[in-house]
């Protein structure tokens, strides 16, 4: 994690360090209590958030305020092991109103061209997460499957998850 920081407009995204784990809790809790974008426990407490989000596969990065105030997260990994570790993935988890969810899905983007994977994989995008969607399809991902009913919503029941794909290699290489 020794990618230098990156600034947006009134944000810098560095790599997070232990002491950044009670900011992205405070961004992860609301998010699992709420339990509509992700996939996880509703019931997690601190310590299983963040060992998760914190795991030693992942390479963890923060947003933050000119003022210190981390605004998001998100972290970097293969999406799979063996021959499948050329593939990124990536979670992010982001206060609205900031900017933080496109300048940290930019640096993600541009941390796995740099580490040499071919391309960046979701598995599991909750389909009525429509800014979550609309921001990935900006940046040039495309569904490439659905599945359908995979995601229990709290309130709407059971909608689709899709899986999103951004090459992160010119074409033919």
């Amino acid at each position: 994690m020794s990618s230098p920081a990156r600034t947006g407009t009134d944000l810098l995204v560095r790599p997070a360090q232990s002491l950044d784990r009670e900011g992205i809790w405070r961004l992860l809790s609301p998010v699992l209590r709420k339990g509509e974008t992700y996939a996880l426990p509703r019931h997690w407490g601190r310590r299983q958030a963040l060992a998760y989000w914190m795991n030693v596969e992942h390479r963890v990065y923060v947003a933050q305020t000119r003022d210190h105030e981390i605004v998001g997260t998100f972290y970097l990994q293969s999406n799979q092991k063996g021959g499948g570790s050329h593939i990124s993935n990536a979670g992010f988890v982001a206060r609205s109103g900031f900017g933080a969810g496109r300048l940290m899905a930019e640096e993600a983007l541009a941390e796995a061209a740099k580490l040499g994977f071919r391309a960046m994989q979701f598995n599991f995008v909750v389909s009525s997460n429509l800014r979550a969607v609309a921001l990935w399809k900006s940046l040039g991902f495309r569904v490439i499957g659905t599945l359908p009913g995979a995601f229990d919503h709290p309130s709407k029941g059971y909608v689709d998850a899709l899986v999103m794909w951004k090459d992160l290699l010119p074409p033919g290489v």
